[in-house]
């Protein structure tokens, strides 16, 4: 029998870095020819209650959207404006490369390139912009993993299309990301095609540019929507390799793992069931095809799938080569419906809190140890390199008198979750790198709040985008540095 040798730390070319997304930081919504994404369009009410914080961002109206397109409109847009990484990003990038990224893990505005979505021609300015992003990567060593599309549909795509229900939406996807491979050839290796991929059975307008408002065949539309997102990734990452021969592409989900509340068979069936929704996502983009059990789950939602000729094949022949996901917790699930009272981060409704963890300043359960089930459940499942590209805690900090920021709880709960990673790859995992998200503030996805911060590095802005937003390094910024000095050694 062979010898198999004990991986007992972090491989000495691990990627560590940080994440962010282009709709909650960039800002410049209207500057260098951009266009209106599905993201521009959120804003954040600070006068509903903090438990339906989270709902703002699932929910979406016809006359939200309307009102969002009026250039008389009063409110603020907290995703036009980011932290103004557009006229910050040298500054920013530095800091990154002062606390010894290896990686930065971000996205591409697809508004920036095509800011309608269905243009012929690419804007220039645009790609130029991201030019000048990787140029200051790579000037500090920084290798870019790029998602393609994260949460930033072009608002005209999904109000004149109809979005991803729309086929026509896989030619401008394709057309937008070989755009991209062409021009980034020589500065990008690592590419993700969607974000999140997942999430469109939670928040279908950001996912996937549909309004839920008054609309028939909801199912059909989300799922038909993910049908051609996966056409959509595989025929990306197929030209990815034609056009990049040394590339890795990847896909990326949310996973949020999920447990029994009980030993009764009822929670570990419902378990498995609402577990295998994320798995899904991961099976076909790693395998290739619908697993068997997707069959009984479109029945039973009266889903009919429109697969045309040349689908099939070209997922099967364009599996991804790696899988990335977000991972801030679990969650545990009970079919008793009197204790269905879900922490607030928690969009399955069948979520009750566990008893056993502690919870953030917005309700996400923290279990670091959950990390390490949640790398092992998809490494034995696929035996395909993973990738973190996303963790972290949302909370709220202040600025003591002498001006620090002592974020001392942020630093705990990210050395908790890094020593479950080490014992992840001492159980054989192949994990390649750590992305941890938000290291730097930025607008939260969720609730379009700047308060619920998750960087390294403190942004003077409040809610409302009032601020100087000066950058103020945290506690954790040396803690970091230190943690990425010593691959891994020193927590």
């Amino acid at each position: 029998m062979k010898n198999l040798d004990l991986k007992k730390t972090f491989p000495q070319n691990f990627l560590w870095g940080g994440a962010t997304a282009a709709n909650q930081l960039e800002g410049g919504w209207n500057k260098g020819g951009k266009g209106l994404s599905v993201s521009d369009v959120y804003t954040f009410d600070s006068s509903r209650p903090k438990s339906e914080w989270l709902n703002q961002w699932v929910e979406m109206t016809h006359s939200q959207v309307q009102e969002a397109l009026d250039p008389n409109s009063k409110k603020y847009y907290p995703k036009r404006v980011g932290n103004d990484f557009y006229n910050h990003y040298k500054e920013d990038i530095a800091m990154f490369g002062e606390m010894g990224f290896k990686c930065y893990r971000m996205s591409i505005a697809w508004t920036r390139i095509f800011p309608r979505g269905d243009e012929e021609n690419p804007n220039e300015e645009g790609l130029k912009f991201y030019d000048n992003i990787f140029d200051e990567c790579l000037k500090y060593g920084i290798e870019p993993m790029v998602s393609l599309s994260h949460y930033e549909m072009p608002l005209t795509l999904a109000l004149e299309y109809g979005g991803w229900y729309n086929r026509k939406c896989v030619d401008f996807y394709v057309k937008f990301v070989e755009t991209c491979f062409k021009r980034y050839k020589d500065k990008v290796k690592y590419w993700l095609t969607f974000n999140e991929i997942n999430c469109i059975k939670h928040h279908l307008f950001v996912s996937a540019g549909i309004i839920e408002e008054g609309l028939e065949n909801i199912e059909q539309k989300r799922w038909q929507s993910a049908h051609h997102q996966f056409v959509a990734s595989a025929i990306a990452t197929k030209r990815c390799h034609e056009i990049i021969p040394d590339s890795k592409v990847g896909c990326m989900v949310s996973y949020q793992l999920l447990v029994p509340y009980s030993c009764n068979p009822d929670d570990i069936q419902l378990t498995v069931d609402e577990q295998r929704m994320s798995l899904f996502f991961t099976d076909v983009q790693a395998r290739g095809y619908y697993p068997a059990y997707t069959a009984r789950f479109f029945e039973k939602k009266g889903v009919k799938l429109r697969i045309e000729d040349g689908d099939e094949e070209v997922m099967k022949e364009n599996p991804v080569d790696f899988i990335s996901f977000s991972y801030y917790m679990s969650s545990a699930v009970s079919v008793n419906a009197n204790q269905l009272k879900g922490a607030v981060g928690n969009m399955l409704g069948k979520t009750v809190e566990n008893p056993y963890l502690e919870a953030s300043d917005w309700g996400w359960q923290i279990d670091p140890k959950g990390l390490r089930i949640a790398l092992n459940q998809l490494y034995d499942r696929y035996q395909k390199p993973l990738f973190i590209a996303e963790n972290g805690l949302g909370a709220y900090d202040k600025i003591e008198e002498d001006g620090t920021i002592q974020d001392d709880y942020r630093i705990e709960y990210l050395r908790k979750h890094i020593e479950q990673m080490k014992e992840a790859i001492k159980d054989g995992v192949e994990l390649f790198g750590y992305t941890s998200w938000g290291c730097i503030d930025m607008i939260s996805a969720s609730t379009s709040q700047i308060s619920k911060r998750y960087g390294y590095i403190y942004v003077d802005q409040d809610d409302d985008g009032n601020g100087t937003r000066k950058r103020i390094k945290k506690k954790s910024f040396d803690w970091y540095k230190n943690v990425i000095r010593t691959n891994g050694e020193e927590l």
